[in-house]
């Protein structure tokens, strides 16, 4: 039995004994008025007729393909062999309904996404040390740094709170999986559809007492009393000239306004929004044309040309002033060949990183799937979702499994909901069915929460529903249905899905805390030295066997990082019982 395994089974067993002598019996006590409801059995009023393949009728077609799936997975592989390259996906509030919604809006309720036929998957928990639902910024720094903090901040310990202007930055800030990746030789990368200085891609790169803090303007509106020598760097500044940040090979995504001054317009002819007067793009070029070939691209010509050389050492893009366009609105608006996609973006960087004779750690965020979802528009979040599903198909397909390891998850759900009882056939983004009471539509899919609240009630009052027969569900703009009446959307607490393929993929099963996963990247890599799982030949890569002597973690950090679990576990079940 692996080491691994071996403290797994310890911990579960630790738990199992505490349970069963700390959690009073009033606990375990069943309310037996707590049955089913009953569920209605008449049809559904729209798309009565199901659509689906006539195999599905017979009983021998779920045999054979359950048969076939059991043959796959006893077919798995679980290697020690080391990953000399690690992508690491990310969707942006991509919950499982986000999941399953997407294979209907491609057209059949049995599609599986890209990553869903990755042979391994696991689920992970959430939250924040001071919050039960996350926000972007302290899931970016679970899953990448390895630590969880507060709410709404970046790789500052949860012993800071938020926008504390003032604080011991060395003894509370931390650095996580893009270091440890540089430390070790290998190159890296941060691709986002958001600004790259928003909270997930911020996290890979910067530490910030508050996510909101994109550039020097907003640091001054929070800390105006605070001295300028103390002031924070602002998060832009530190993707600049960040220990980390600067020495990121390629860097993908949007959000020129934090880097150029209030009198200065970008390409698009919209203003920056620094107040220091300071341009940070012609910074990055100084600053990086001392460290090799560097190019900044602005359009996806120019990153195409750059790809496609093969030659830079370091790349920047910034493609729009805020937030990238969505990809219905890159369509309708017929600017394709000048706004790249999140596919095009990945296959450039994989361009740029794929030569490293090291290998290379790639960070991809889908991050519109999110802001879709925050305005109540499941049509925009279901596409970017697909476009998500697209980039992670093209690396799986460009790269080996015998060397790259591909993981996808998401930092946090929402609070979409995928409900009624719809016909097989029906269209996941229209009418569900008719309601038994007051005899008017509701869609399938509809939001806990949201600005979709005033087009669902008649003058915001919860008694009388809106009559949606005439809404356009075909519109990327068209709001759903919401319960609760909030000027954005939240996210929801639930767990969220891993998918992982490649080596090391079989160490992401099972349920896990987010913070887990940067660390079994770094082991599946063999970077983080700091954590003593890293062997002595440094040139070991994918492409050689180590009979799984890297596979070993030394007996004294399992058993101490076994004890920890145990103590956790034993602290928390008490506090509960």
């Amino acid at each position: 039995m692996s080491s691994w395994v071996s403290c797994v089974v310890l911990v579960l067993l630790a738990v199992a004994a505490i349970r069963g002598s700390t959690i009073p019996e009033a606990r375990r006590h069943v309310d037996p008025h707590d049955r089913q409801s009953p569920r209605p059995d008449r049809k559904a009023a729209v798309a009565a007729v199901p659509v689906y393949d006539a195999a599905e009728e017979e009983t021998e077609y779920w045999h054979t393909t359950a048969q076939k799936l059991l043959e796959d997975h006893t077919a798995l592989p679980k290697t020690d062999r080391r990953a000399k390259n690690v992508i690491f996906f990310i969707g942006d509030g991509m919950s499982l309904t986000t999941v399953a919604a997407t294979r209907m809006y491609l057209g059949n309720e049995n599609v599986s996404l890209s990553f869903e036929q990755f042979p391994y998957f696991g689920l992970t928990k959430t939250y924040c040390v001071n919050r039960q639902v996350a926000d972007s910024a302290c899931t970016a720094t679970s899953y990448l740094s390895g630590v969880k903090i507060n709410y709404a901040m970046l790789n500052v310990a949860a012993s800071v709170r938020r926008t504390t202007c003032e604080y011991d930055h060395e003894a509370t800030e931390f650095t996580g999986l893009m270091h440890w990746a540089q430390q070790a030789g290998k190159r890296t990368g941060v691709v986002t559809t958001t600004r790259i200085t928003h909270a997930s891609p911020a996290g890979a790169y910067a530490s910030s007492a508050d996510r909101d803090w994109e550039d020097d303007s907003e640091i001054n509106a929070d800390c105006p009393t605070t001295p300028a020598e103390n002031k924070p760097k602002d998060i832009a500044t530190q993707l600049v000239h960040g220990t980390v940040g600067k020495h990121l090979n390629v860097v993908l995504g949007c959000g020129r306004r934090h880097f150029l001054p209030k009198t200065t317009v970008d390409e698009d002819n919209r203003s920056g929004t620094r107040s220091d007067g300071v341009n940070l793009i012609d910074e990055w070029k100084e600053v990086h044309s001392g460290m090799g070939e560097a190019q900044y691209v602005s359009d996806k010509p120019s990153l195409m040309e750059a790809a496609k050389s093969k030659k830079l050492d370091y790349l920047l893009g910034l493609f729009d002033s805020s937030h990238c366009l969505y990809n219905l609105e890159i369509d309708d608006m017929q600017v394709g060949d000048r706004k790249p996609k999140l596919t095009e973006m990945v296959d450039a960087a994989l361009s740029l990183l794929e030569d490293s004779e090291k290998g290379y750690v790639l960070f991809v965020e889908g991050g519109l799937i999110d802001t879709a979802h925050h305005s109540n528009r499941p049509r925009l979040s279901l596409e970017e979702t697909n476009e998500f599903h697209k980039a992670i198909d093209m690396a799986r397909k460009r790269t080996s499994e015998e060397d790259t390891l591909i993981v996808v998850s998401s930092d946090h759900s929402h609070t979409l909901m995928f409900n009624g009882y719809p016909t097989r056939g029906s269209d996941i983004l229209g009418i569900g069915d008719v309601s038994d009471v007051d005899r008017l539509p509701y869609t399938t899919l509809s939001y806990a929460n949201g600005e979709g609240f005033y087009q669902t009630y008649v003058d915001g009052n919860p008694a009388q529903r809106i009559d949606i027969s005439s809404y356009d569900f075909s519109s990327y703009r068209q709001r759903y249905l919401a319960t609760v009446p909030l000027s954005s959307e939240t996210h929801g607490g639930e767990d969220v899905g891993v998918y992982a393929s490649g080596p090391g993929a079989h160490l992401f099963s099972g349920n896990t805390e987010q913070n887990v996963l940067p660390m079994l990247m770094a082991y599946a890599a063999n970077i983080g030295e700091e954590f003593g799982w890293v062997t002595n030949d440094n040139e070991q890569t994918g492409d050689e066997d180590d009979d799984g002597a890297a596979s070993m973690m030394s007996i004294s950090h399992l058993l101490l990082m076994c004890l920890a679990l145990v103590g956790t576990f034993a602290r928390q079940l008490y506090r509960v019982a």
